[in-house]
């Protein structure tokens, strides 16, 4: 016979409050938990792995009919991956989450910063650069789809400023977000190029004098509206038949206003 407190323990005398029934008929999209730190691994182009820190945000669809989800099952995912979790088991999370929980839909969204070694333009001089990226997953019955969406900040320097000034032009830091579906494997680095390629000019994280001159002169060689750079990363997207959708995003923190300009591209390939 069970004593007092052996009752109040048994997980059987527990009341489960979450898989009670809900009578207002109303399903919630998404219900989770959100950031949660855990250890991941990822593969770079040179064959390396980096060890860094992800944020996870993980969620599932609710039926109308449950009044809660079991919030515990999405910590205890995460913690039966005792080591890092890399980009291929982030896919099999996915489903585990949907599964586990017994869940038509599951959604996560792994952000993590990314680093890559850049030489300075002239000296050589190296450093790390750090990149803001995501992995966004959702499964659901006939569904799987990954989006990769990366933060690149680049430079801008604005062609207006250069063409009606006497001297010099107002330039700025920004930020050129693209968000990525893909029918066959795409590095990180692939997209932070492209965005680099076609921004005024890229950042780094040392410059020497030599290197400081060869980047202002290359911004002021090469301006560009934010519309510019949407339009001309938007284009490269498009030559890239492995890409099904992106979307591309373009902020600059503008110099000499108390704004920022925007502008946003979507695409969606048909073929």
């Amino acid at each position: 016979m069970l004593d007092i407190h052996e009752a109040q323990t048994t997980g059987a005398e527990i009341a489960d409050v979450q898989g009670s029934p809900d009578t207002r008929n109303i399903t919630i999209d998404k219900v989770g938990v959100k950031d949660m730190r855990h250890p991941v691994r990822i593969q770079d182009r040179n064959g390396l792995e980096q060890h860094t820190i992800a944020n996870f945000s993980m969620y599932v669809e609710l039926p109308h009919n449950f009044k809660g989800t079991h919030m515990s099952r999405f910590v205890e995912i995460l913690s039966r991956h005792e080591r890092e979790i890399s980009v291929h088991s982030f896919r099999s999370i996915l489903q585990e989450t949907r599964d586990h929980l017994d869940a038509g839909t599951s959604h996560i969204e792994m952000a993590f910063p990314f680093f890559l070694e850049k030489a300075a333009p002239v000296t050589g001089v190296k450093s790390l650069m750090d990149y803001q990226v995501t992995f966004i997953g959702e499964a659901s019955e006939d569904t799987n789809s990954t989006e990769v969406r990366v933060v690149v900040p680049v430079t801008s320097l604005c062609p207006c400023s250069k063409q009606i000034s006497d001297y010099g032009a107002h330039n700025q830091r920004s930020h050129v977000t693209v968000s990525v579906r893909s029918r066959n494997f795409i590095w990180i680095e692939e997209i932070i190029d492209i965005v680099e390629q076609e921004a005024s000019c890229e950042l780094y994280g040392l410059l020497k004098r030599p290197d400081e001159k060869f980047v202002t002169e290359r911004a002021y060689e090469n301006p560009k509206f934010v519309e510019d750079m949407v339009r001309d990363v938007a284009s490269r997207l498009n030559d890239d038949k492995r890409i099904e959708y992106y979307v591309v995003e373009a902020e600059n923190f503008e110099s000499i206003h108390n704004h920022s300009a925007y502008a946003q591209i979507t695409f969606h390939r048909d073929d």
